[in-house]
């Protein structure tokens, strides 16, 4: 089980070097059984611009379960409309060293949708 955390964090230093590098704002997300986090964070790292995740009431209201493809989508929605009224339209997306599948890829298309391009 630890290692398995270990190389997912080594996965999400390598991007995150990588995104440093760019100096870009980028979209992060986290996740875990339960839940679903997304943050757009500044290019130097020091201020969130925008958030969301399923522990919000506005989208555990709408969803009967907070751990699928379903409010992962809806947190993308909500994170993407607010990164925009923030006045970001690109960010690079730091998956946090998870697989690009299932609930991180349903968040990256719903944000996607809604206006931000990465």
């Amino acid at each position: 089980m630890m290692k398995k955390k270990i190389e997912r964090l080594r996965r999400a230093k390598r991007g995150r070097m990588k995104n440093r590098e760019s100096e870009t704002v980028r979209l992060c997300v986290h996740r875990t059984s339960a839940h679903i986090y997304a943050q757009v964070i500044s290019a130097d790292g020091g201020t969130v611009l925008a958030a969301a995740s399923t522990l919000d009431k506005a989208i555990r209201g709408k969803v009967k379960s907070t751990g699928n493809v379903e409010a992962a989508a809806l947190v993308g929605k909500i994170v993407g409309e607010s990164a925009i009224k923030a006045g970001v339209t690109k960010v690079a997306f730091d998956r946090s060293g998870f697989i690009y599948h299932g609930r991180i890829r349903a968040l990256a298309d719903a944000a996607r949708a809604s206006g931000l391009i990465f």
